[in-house]
């Protein structure tokens, strides 16, 4: 069984003293693809460097909420020039964060829309964080309708803007959130949309999946989102696995080998 760990943040600092004792153990537990998402500028070249020597890793390029504040126009250049490297795929993670509002609100919009914008120049997917802000959110990504492909990341909005998201383009993904005791809403949502579009991820160190909720998170533990998607999608968890595998391949723009 092949899995593929759609957004993961192995640069954290939460893994400086395991990281690579992690990383090589992680092929065998059957984690074959990971997608390493950057969060500021100061990251990018640290992606890059992981992803070149890593052959089973992907990153992405991009500056999250909550560093809105760091962005200028020179930002879009070392982005674009970090898309160059064959295993640099995406532009990620960008979007809105009101739940802590570390950057003003209106920088955090115009951030979102630079990036938007220069993913639909590129053609490239993007990695979309949307944290309490699903209507500034879903304008600007009306705004480029026909122009968008990418994930909707850790995706905590209602149904309605989820099959809204699909036809924009937009994959759902799902993390250790979908094994919380309180997640009712996320349930009801994986259980019926299309399977073609839903992807899972862990988010590590961050969102770490029941039963080890409170430690820190890794894509091993990637299995439990799966096995309870599996559940709530009443299939078999083999064939759910290949299914969701092939959609990230898709939903990244990157040709199975």
């Amino acid at each position: 069984m092949n899995i593929f760990d759609t957004h993961a943040h192995l640069l954290d600092e939460q893994f400086d003293a395991d990281r690579e004792q992690l990383l090589v153990s992680l092929p065998e537990q059957g984690i074959t693809h990971v997608m390493e998402a950057c969060c500021d500028e100061a990251g990018i070249d640290r992606v890059i460097e992981l992803v070149a020597r890593t052959p089973y890793f992907y990153g992405s390029a991009g500056v999250h909420p909550h560093s809105a504040d760091e962005w200028k126009p020179e930002t879009a250049d070392h982005i674009r020039a970090a898309l160059g490297h064959e295993r640099m795929v995406a532009i990620g993670e960008i979007g809105l964060d009101y739940h802590y509002d570390f950057s003003p609100r209106e920088t955090q919009r115009d951030c979102f829309d630079a990036q938007l914008a220069l993913a639909a120049e590129l053609r490239r997917p993007v990695i979309i964080h949307d944290r309490e802000a699903h209507g500034d959110t879903m304008d600007l990504l009306r705004h480029y309708r026909g122009r968008l492909s990418g994930v909707m990341h850790c995706f905590s909005a209602s149904y309605e803007i989820a099959k809204e998201c699909i036809d924009l383009g937009l994959y759902i993904a799902f993390g250790g959130a979908l094994t919380f005791r309180n997640a009712v809403n996320q349930w009801a949502i994986a259980a019926k949309l299309p399977l073609d579009r839903l992807l899972i991820e862990t988010d590590c160190p961050y969102m770490t999946p029941v039963p080890f909720r409170g430690k820190r998170n890794d894509p091993s533990l990637i299995v439990y989102t799966l096995d309870k998607l599996s559940e709530l999608r009443g299939a078999d968890r083999e064939a759910l696995a290949e299914i969701l595998y092939d959609n990230s391949f898709r939903a990244f723009g990157i040709e199975q080998a």
